[in-house]
């Protein structure tokens, strides 16, 4: 396996190419290669010598990872499955609106936390990514799409805070004005509720959006949801937000999941509020996308709007996303794990 570029910063790499006896201003022509003009291949890099075009192919990669699968939605929503260089598989999204492009990025090779309602969480946690490994799933679907990505949101496979350095480095690599140029408030990084590393978080005032996986307002709704809530419950957690909040000066985003039967009584909604009330915040009502060997599902329209108008009422603000790409394997793991099983049952 070659060096992977993608992970470096530009410093890093003028390091690397002066290391080579090159000059300095190579690593600036490299770098917009590689986040600007979005090259797949040493030899697009027309303005580098020869001789430096044929060590680069010779030490180092651009792309860390291949594209294994493409599923398209009739509502522009594309489903990406992508094989690493040691073969394993991560999932990406491309959200498209009419004002923005959003790129869904894995953080790991599955997951650990082990949320009952995920199917990411079904493989179990096999390894971190790297920062290059993150910047290439934006950088490989804004080359597939031929559109310039607006938004990165860090909510695919995996949980971005278990992998808090490549997680990191890769949101810095991203917002570097020199390449890709994603402003840190259109840069989300989700979280099941890792209380640590959201006051280390916190600490760096880096002023991106931070979005917590709460999906319940008592604890013991929210650990039979989430068994991180054992660990960290909501009497470590919230106090946590409110001090990212403080120390930020940005609101902070709750996903809440509704699953039917579960969590969506306007009871919970009212619970809710109260969690919530006098915090700058906002929640995502998110109607459960089933996955296959859970059994749950979304509650229906009209409960899902009146557990909205409740929070409304009390004062919280909410939105209530539509539900995007129906037709494809939409929820998070769901495109990887499908694979697997086609590769287990080849096996048998």
């Amino acid at each position: 396996m070659g060096l992977p570029l993608t992970g470096m910063t530009e410093a890093e790499i003028g390091e690397l190419l002066t290391g080579w006896g090159e000059s300095r201003y190579r690593a600036r022509q490299v770098w917009e290669w590689i986040h600007r003009h979005l090259a797949s291949d040493f030899g697009e890099m027309t303005n580098l010598p020869l001789r430096l075009r044929g060590r680069l192919a010779g030490e180092a990669v651009v792309d860390s990872l291949a594209l294994v699968e493409r599923q398209a939605a009739s509502d522009g929503t594309v489903k990406y499955l992508f094989r690493l260089q040691d073969g394993e598989t991560i999932e990406s999204v491309w959200i498209p609106a009419e004002d923005r492009g959003t790129v869904c990025v894995s953080t790991q090779v599955g997951c650990g936390m082990g949320c009952r309602f995920c199917a990411t969480a079904l493989s179990g946690l096999r390894r971190n990514l790297k920062a290059a490994e993150i910047v290439d799933q934006v950088r490989l679907v804004s080359r597939d799409i031929g559109r310039r990505v607006t938004n990165v949101v860090f909510m695919g496979m995996g949980e971005p805070l278990a992998n808090y350095e490549e997680t990191r480095r890769s949101l810095l690599l991203l917002h570097a004005p020199a390449g890709l140029n994603i402003g840190w408030r259109h840069l989300t990084v989700s979280t099941s509720g890792l209380v640590p590393a959201i006051r280390s978080l916190a600490e760096e005032r880096l002023p991106l959006t931070l979005a917590v996986s709460l999906h319940a307002a008592d604890n013991k709704t929210r650990t039979r949801l989430m068994p991180i809530n054992r660990r960290y419950p909501l009497e470590e957690l919230m106090p946590a937000c409110r001090e990212w909040v403080v120390k930020t000066g940005r609101r902070l985003t709750f996903e809440y999941v509704l699953i039917s039967g579960i969590n969506d009584s306007l009871r919970d909604a009212r619970r809710l509020s109260r969690l919530l009330a006098g915090m700058l915040a906002h929640v995502n009502l998110i109607p459960l996308n089933p996955v296959s060997g859970i059994g749950w599902q979304a509650p229906p329209s009209a409960r899902q709007e009146a557990f909205a108008r409740v929070l409304q009422e009390l004062g919280i603000p909410v939105t209530l996303r539509q539900e995007r790409g129906a037709e494809i394997d939409a929820a998070c793991g769901q495109l990887r794990r499908r694979r697997l099983l086609e590769v287990a049952a080849a096996e048998v």
